[in-house]
């Protein structure tokens, strides 16, 4: 069974085409690696990258990437709605095939060590890769974001796991975690009131009391005078993309407003909208393999 290892670096740079894809262009040049999948968001100033090979290649790969984000992003005239911390923000490693996830937790220690000694970069270590109970939620890291960073980098609770006690001036720090595959799923809103959105994300997540294992926060598209419940569903078992969006909808009714649309940023599980589909349909029995593609896959191995 080959050993593949799934990474999704998100970086801040949206807006700047060239810049976006001469980083990614660093993904696709290393030999083994294959992108899958790459999309930018202007209001966010955010881009996410899905790549997926061998594990050595797939970190050969990152720290390509990330020695061209540090070069082009200055994070001092940096501006988006979106959390960050860093150029290359965060970097989750995702064990698929024959790894485990003490594997990809064990790779991104190494990782996190690499890139702070190679750049003199402060790197935390979250998720299932996490040293602090504390740092298993990435938004307790981020916490502050880049321009906040500095204030409280030298106390003990916040200590980066590698690099110095000192926020690079212009690329700040970076995250690396291990995870499960999750669903970036948002919700944009026919308002321009933050507020709402904010406010529905607080309701609608697991932390206030919401759906299990959904995180949300509220963010401004404001060149779309919208704004977006953003969300990251980390077991659609648990908490469906239909039942999060059916959350967003009704909540925003509440508050006098509605949904314009929804997206998935990056990839998604098939079964996560076949399982959706079935519901929606209420369709008897309905099993993955009935889907025709995934039948011809599975037949050619």
């Amino acid at each position: 069974m080959a050993r593949l290892l799934e990474s999704v670096p998100n970086f801040s740079e949206g807006r700047r085409p060239d810049v976006v894809r001469d980083i990614v262009a660093a993904a696709t040049a290393s030999s083994g690696v294959r992108v899958l999948d790459w999309s930018s968001d202007p209001d966010h100033n955010r881009s996410v990258v899905t790549l997926v090979g061998e594990p050595e290649a797939v970190l050969e790969a990152v720290k390509a990437m990330t020695s061209r984000a540090l070069r082009q992003i200055d994070l001092r005239v940096h501006q988006g709605s979106h959390p960050r911390i860093g150029a290359m923000d965060v970097i989750p490693l995702i064990p698929l095939t024959g790894l485990t996830m003490a594997d990809a937790a064990a790779a991104a220690r190494r990782l996190a060590a690499e890139l702070a000694a190679e750049y003199d970069l402060p790197v935390y270590l979250y998720g299932e890769a996490a040293t602090r109970p504390a740092n298993r939620d990435l938004s307790r890291v981020r916490e502050g974001q880049f321009e906040g960073l500095a204030a409280v980098i030298g106390k003990p609770e916040r200590t980066p796991d590698y690099g110095p006690s000192l926020v690079h001036p212009t690329a700040g720090a970076t995250a690396v975690g291990a995870r499960g595959p999750l669903i970036a799923f948002n919700v944009n809103l026919d308002t321009a009131d933050l507020g709402i959105a904010r406010k529905i994300a607080r309701e609608i997540r697991e932390s206030g009391g919401g759906l299990p294992a959904v995180k949300a926060i509220g963010l401004s598209l404001a060149e779309r005078g919208q704004t977006q419940v953003s969300m990251n569903l980390t077991d659609f078992r648990r908490t469906s993309i239909g039942e999060a969006y059916r959350a967003v909808a009704d909540a925003a009714k509440a508050c006098g407003a509605s949904v314009v649309e929804s997206e998935i940023v990056g990839l998604v599980p098939a079964e996560a909208l076949l399982e959706e589909a079935a519901r929606s349909l209420r369709l008897s029995g309905f099993r993955p393999d009935q889907v025709l593609e995934l039948r011809l896959l599975d037949e050619q191995g």
